[in-house]
């Protein structure tokens, strides 16, 4: 992934401070179902708390996670896992006057437990092949069900929540007759590799990560990834983040002309304040100081 300068946002947490916000409707107070319309092209970075089912009405969509692209165009969405940091890119195209029209459904893992039940599922034995990111067109059920929500943006404070998870139930069953395997690779951990811990830790220590986002990407209870953890690095998780954020920062500091706040950012700290007392911990100087002293060593 390329290097970020900015914060990446939390969502569906940080939804609030995200661009071309129109609309929303919420559930246990955390937005679930979000409306938007741009202009304009927008780049940017997020990462994910629950689920995104992320659908296009008109326009285009570009995620990048790793080294792999995803692009959805009108009437396609978008399936990507929860614990994930990725970047976007979208835009709206000449013969729409570039209007960017889409919507954000976040589906935690309660909202999909209530389904199995509410549906009268069984446990879905685990798909072999889960991949992060999934697109699909939209067929013409999910087109008129995206239609039946046009009215509940008009006033959504006053659309009471046990309505907001009914629609949200009413998805997911459009969902499950439309691609079943999508709703089995959404049960699922992205990762069933038990050695995988090394791997999901160097992709993800720049993102703001929890320690139960890591269980989840490793396929392990938090007991048990905390246990397997320690057995790898000896040491914990939050410190192990913490030092190789720290080295990376070093290394930007010396190797590049990005400035300290962006540097700060881009390795996944979200203060400048913290990340400079925590840099002169590790290092002996703040950040600035270091790559001073850094640039005179190199004139000498």
């Amino acid at each position: 992934m390329t290097m970020r300068s900015s914060k990446m946002v939390k969502v569906p947490n940080e939804l609030v401070n995200f661009p071309n916000k129109k609309g929303g409707l919420k559930l246990g107070g955390m937005s679930v179902i979000e409306i938007c319309f741009y202009t304009q092209g927008i780049k940017g970075t997020f990462f994910l708390q629950d689920h995104l089912l992320l659908i296009v009405k008109s326009g285009v969509y570009t995620v990048r996670f790793g080294d792999q692209e995803y692009t959805m165009r009108s009437n396609e969405m978008m399936f990507i896992h929860k614990s994930m940091g990725v970047e976007y890119e979208k835009a709206g195209e000449p013969d729409s006057e570039y209007i960017l029209d889409y919507m954000m459904f976040f589906l935690n893992e309660k909202i999909v437990d209530e389904f199995l039940k509410f549906a009268g599922l069984k446990p879905i034995c685990l798909v072999n092949d889960v991949v992060p990111i999934t697109v699909f067109p939209i067929n013409d059920r999910i087109g008129s069900y995206i239609e039946s929500l046009k009215p509940y943006f008009e006033h959504p404070d006053e659309v009471k929540e046990g309505l907001v998870r009914v629609k949200l139930m009413e998805l997911l069953f459009h969902i499950a007759d439309s691609n079943d395997r999508l709703l089995h690779q959404m049960m699922q951990p992205i990762s069933k590799d038990r050695g995988s811990i090394t791997k999901i830790m160097e992709e993800n220590f720049m993102n703001p990560v929890s320690l139960n986002d890591l269980a989840y990407l490793s396929g392990r209870s938090l007991a048990t990834f905390k246990r397997d953890f320690q057995a790898i690095y000896n040491t914990s998780p939050l410190k192990w983040i913490r030092n190789r954020r720290l080295d990376k920062a070093k290394a930007l500091l010396a190797e590049t002309a990005l400035s300290v706040t962006d540097i700060c950012f881009s390795t996944g700290f979200e203060n400048i304040a913290h990340f400079s007392k925590v840099f002169k911990e590790r290092f002996g100087l703040p950040p600035s100081e270091f790559r001073r002293q850094l640039r005179l060593k190199k004139d000498a």
